[in-house]
């Protein structure tokens, strides 16, 4: 991957967190995509496991796992993503999305400001073990 140039503390202060969330989002699902890469199968098999994975009820599932383990600022950046959770989706309970939401927040924000924790956390996500 090519390199980028970090953000400022301040330039990612200033982030809405619509726009960690759509970060966190894409972290999120190349991660998802990696733990599912082995063994090797069909793109279709790769698909079908990594979209179980990648809805909004499964996120809101490993938000609930990862809360206790969260610090007081990072509860703070969930609150800060819940919030930021706009639009009505029509297949999902809308406090489902806004912990997905959440979640990405959190994702996207450790991704710019601290890869080691953000490993940390995902390393704690109990995903469904890859066939």
């Amino acid at each position: 991957m090519l390199p980028l140039a970090p953000l400022s503390e301040v330039s990612i202060q200033q982030l809405p967190p619509a726009a960690l969330a759509y970060l966190g989002d894409a972290v999120y699902e190349l991660y998802v995509r990696r733990f599912y890469l082995l063994p090797p199968k069909r793109l279709q098999s790769y698909h079908g496991q990594v979209v179980a994975q990648v809805r909004a009820e499964r996120q809101a599932d490993h938000l609930r796992s990862l809360t206790p383990s969260l610090t007081e600022s990072e509860l703070i950046l969930l609150k800060r993503g819940r919030n930021a959770a706009t639009g009505h989706p029509k297949r999902i309970d809308p406090s489902i999305y806004q912990q997905a939401t959440s979640l990405e927040t959190l994702i996207g924000y450790l991704y710019l400001t601290n890869p080691q924790r953000l490993a940390q956390l995902l390393a704690q996500l109990e995903l469904d073990p890859p066939t």
